[in-house]
């Protein structure tokens, strides 16, 4: 995310309600990533929380180009070089007293590993949506980007950590 920034400040916002609805109705259930539909549907349950865009985040080397690809990296040989397009969930938060207590344990998250794991606004959601946050998967160097380029070992540690990040929200969110 180009414009990823520390977490911004809560600001009113008195058409939450509105644009919750909208957003959960314009919501394609296909657009969403398989093994983040539970965590997408479980924000989304939450009267003070919608999501705005989510990605599992893939891993593309030769022999496997697709952008959309789900599969684990494979454990041993393989392409040394790795392009990851980042994990991440950007969500909306009402400003009330549920949705402070909600940003402020997703805020928790990116100390399982701070060097891979960011929470905060990024801008262009933020003109879009004011109280929107993300919390996404990166080597701290790449935070400002989409993707990267990773040497394999890296590469397995992303997706370790990925994965970890995931569990983490659905045990936070009690998602079995």
């Amino acid at each position: 995310m180009e414009t990823f920034s520390a977490p911004k400040a809560f600001c009113a916002n008195p058409d939450f309600g509105l644009q919750r609805e909208k957003q959960l109705k314009a919501l394609e259930a296909a657009e969403v990533d398989a093994p983040v539909v539970d965590i997408i549907s479980a924000l989304n349950s939450l009267p003070h929380c919608f999501t705005l865009q989510s990605c599992y985040g893939h891993f593309l080397y030769p022999g496997q180009e697709d952008p959309h690809n789900l599969e684990p990296l494979p454990a041993m040989g393989g392409a040394a070089r790795v392009e990851y397009r980042i994990a991440y969930v950007a969500f909306c938060i009402d400003a009330g007293a549920p949705g402070r207590r909600l940003r402020d344990a997703l805020g928790e998250i990116p100390t399982i590993d701070p060097e891979y794991i960011q929470f905060g606004s990024a801008e262009w959601f933020w003109e879009r949506q004011v109280n929107s946050f993300a919390l996404q998967v990166e080597p701290v160097r790449f935070k400002y980007q989409d993707k990267a380029v990773l040497g394999r070992e890296e590469a397995l540690r992303v997706e370790r950590i990925r994965n970890v990040f995931f569990d983490h929200i659905r045990g936070l969110l009690r998602i079995r």
